[in-house]
């Protein structure tokens, strides 16, 4: 089965659109596939990632190779460099830097934690920004870094305070692989923990992703009170406690989340940006 995160359950009715271009959905289905796990992949490779017949996947391929997005080495294809002027267009266009770093950076420093704004894509939390401490960390991160939701605070976040019909989409659809034995992958158990956010308004995330390292993170709402981005803090387990970490993070972090809503509301295009749905 494809894991793209592109098609679901509403692919059918997006076909039906007269309006909607099928050739770019696959298009951008094949750019997708490439990840770290897979850098490089022969034709049938990608095929079998994206879901697409062998020669849907080699005439996008030809045709990303044309424009620059994907190169060809031998049988393989990979990714060139193009493909960043998408991201780097985003950021550009959204000041990130301008609206939310400053508020990160200011948490950052008075906690010596990191500090990190992410969003929602497919089952995946979506790095949007990252302030890192000079600390060690085993899991780095860094803009358009992805971890699957479930095994985190901000995805918990997120997950928490969605609409309940696409809560329910990604509790049926989902695949909640397990990263250490901490790792929520009972589905009774994920949705006990995310009503439980929900009350708290906070999740707190110990050895979930990897060992040793423990987050605490709250919801951005955007003016209409929907939660539109979570931001957490995130430390190794050898400096603090997790109960010292909520204790004395979280006031820090409900602040911050204030600061940005506020700067948000000055940059609206960004809000609508980040709005879901």
């Amino acid at each position: 089965m494809a894991d793209n995160g592109v098609r679901g359950d509403g692919a059918a009715e997006r076909e039906k659109d007269p309006e909607y271009l099928l050739t770019l959905e696959r298009g951008l289905t094949v750019l997708r596939s490439f990840n770290q796990q897979r850098p490089e992949m022969q034709l049938s490779e990608v095929a079998a990632a994206t879901g697409l017949s062998p020669a849907v996947a080699r005439r996008c391929l030809n045709t990303l190779v044309a424009l620059g997005y994907v190169g060809r080495h031998g049988r393989r294809f990979l990714l060139r460099p193009e493909v960043l002027v998408f991201g780097s267009a985003y950021l550009a266009s959204m000041n990130l830097e301008q609206v939310v770093t400053p508020h990160l950076q200011s948490l950052r420093d008075e906690t010596g934690d990191s500090a990190s704004m992410a969003t929602l894509s497919g089952p995946d939390i979506l790095y949007l920004v990252h302030v890192s401490t000079n600390r060690h960390i085993r899991l780095g991160a860094s803009v358009g870094t992805r971890y699957p939701a479930h095994a985190t605070s901000l995805g918990k976040v997120l997950l928490a305070f969605e609409p309940e019909k696409l809560l329910e989409d990604y509790l049926v659809t989902a695949t909640l692989n397990r990263f250490t034995e901490r790792t929520l992958t009972n589905r009774e158990e994920l949705t006990a923990r995310l009503l439980r956010v929900r009350e708290l308004g906070y999740d707190s995330a110990l050895d979930e992703l990897d060992y040793g390292i423990v987050s605490v993170a709250v919801p951005v709402r955007d003016k209409d009170g929907n939660v539109c981005a979570s931001i957490n803090c995130s430390t190794s387990t050898t400096r603090i406690s997790q109960d010292e970490l909520v204790r004395t993070r979280l006031p820090l972090l409900r602040r911050a989340a204030r600061d940005i809503e506020l700067s948000l509301q000055q940059w609206p295009f960004l809000m609508h940006s980040l709005a879901r749905g």
